[in-house]
């Protein structure tokens, strides 16, 4: 409603992309800017909505400026709501521009299921979100010239250090398995412990073993999660037959990926040994450590200085669909503060200064974006 009230046409892809788009051009590359409204459940305000809204906003502001001067205008606008960036219902996360930049073949997206069954192509079309083509790029004709993203950093360096925007210059590597750990269901109580194949013990000590990985490398270079868990018959008297475990490993170094990675095997093969269960991977989800356009990183200094805001380098730890995005097109990403660095929780905040310095620094970027700037 927002977008349309400002002249903007809003469409869906047919991954369920949502895009306003505002052709002062005709026949131009589009400046994309955006990132996703879906959230982790009982998660923050702030993740992925404010850049959305902030992208809006910048976009609303060019766009009036450029009708009050069409002789400036060089190319078009786009806000974009990415679908499924946090993964939280269906796998992978970073789904909608993982199809977009074409590493995720659109029918393998739309047939993931949930953990009920459905399918995302269902869930879209339930809700009429699911779109018949190409919006930009592919086939729709319509090119991306370029794309900035802003987000809340989720973690505390730049608080720490008195940061107004953050500069992101790379993201860290990261490598996100699904395991399934298989026992033998049996009873809780009278089945004699040497003949039991638990298989939730198995995936606790992943779990452990996760958190214990850190341990082996110098302090701040791996960061391990066990953020899942689905747990087969999961009754009060029964011993585990099944479990479903989510593992990730993130570093700025790929070389700790792999070390990690190699490590969490011998510990697989260990378990499987001594607990007699059977551990698969059934999915996996990977990218490396990869800068973002010094150019772009450049722009948004200069943006940043010319305001007199705060900024400095920073790397994500965190993907975002920026990290799919720089892969093929000019790419300019940005942070503002977390306060205390928290996320993906109920407590996650920051301060209304931030938000509106971030909304003022992204209006500058897409200013200079719109005008052709290069970014490459």
């Amino acid at each position: 409603h927002e977008l349309e009230q400002h002249g903007f046409t809003v469409e869906r892809d047919a991954a369920g992309n949502q895009f306003g788009l505002l052709e002062l051009v005709p026949g131009a590359p589009y400046v994309v800017t955006g990132s996703h409204l879906d959230s982790q459940p009982t998660a923050g305000r702030f993740d992925g909505a404010y850049g959305v809204m902030a992208s809006a906003h910048a976009c609303f502001r060019v766009a009036d400026e450029l009708r009050a001067d069409p002789a400036a205008a060089r190319l078009n606008l786009a806000v974009v709501n990415w679908f499924n960036e946090e993964g939280s219902r269906f796998k992978p996360s970073m789904m909608g521009s993982s199809v977009f930049t074409g590493k995720m073949p659109l029918d393998a997206a739309l047939a993931t299921t949930d953990p009920h069954g459905t399918t995302v192509a269902e869930a879209l079309d339930a809700i009429g979100e699911r779109g018949t083509g190409d919006v930009l790029g592919g086939d729709s004709g319509r090119e991306v010239a370029s794309y900035a993203e802003i987000h809340v950093q989720q973690g505390r360096s730049m608080e720490e250090d008195g940061v107004t925007i953050g500069l992101v210059n790379a993201t860290w590597a990261a490598h996100k398995f699904e395991f399934s750990v298989t026992g033998a269901q049996a009873h809780s109580g009278s089945t004699l412990m040497s003949d039991r194949r638990d298989a939730l013990l198995g995936a606790a000590r992943l779990v452990v073993a996760a958190r214990e990985l850190v341990d082996e490398f110098e302090p701040g270079a791996l960061h391990t999660a066990c953020g899942e868990l689905n747990v087969y018959p999961n009754s009060p008297v029964v011993v585990a037959s099944h479990v479903e475990l989510l593992l990730d490993l993130r570093s700025p170094s790929a070389d700790v990926i792999r070390a990690a990675h190699a490590s969490l095997q011998r510990t697989i093969e260990r378990v499987e040994r001594e607990d007699r269960v059977e551990i698969t991977v059934t999915a996996e989800h990977s990218w490396d450590q990869n800068p973002y356009s010094e150019a772009g990183v450049e722009l948004a200094r200069e943006v940043a200085a010319e305001l007199g805001l705060p900024h400095d380098r920073v790397m994500t730890v965190a993907g975002h669909d920026s990290t799919n995005m720089k892969d093929v097109v000019p790419t300019v990403m940005l942070f503002v503060p977390s306060v205390a660095g928290i996320s993906h929780s109920l407590d996650e905040f920051t301060e209304e200064a931030d938000l509106v310095a971030g909304a003022n620094h992204l209006t500058g970027v897409v200013r200079r974006l719109a005008a052709g700037a290069p970014v490459d």
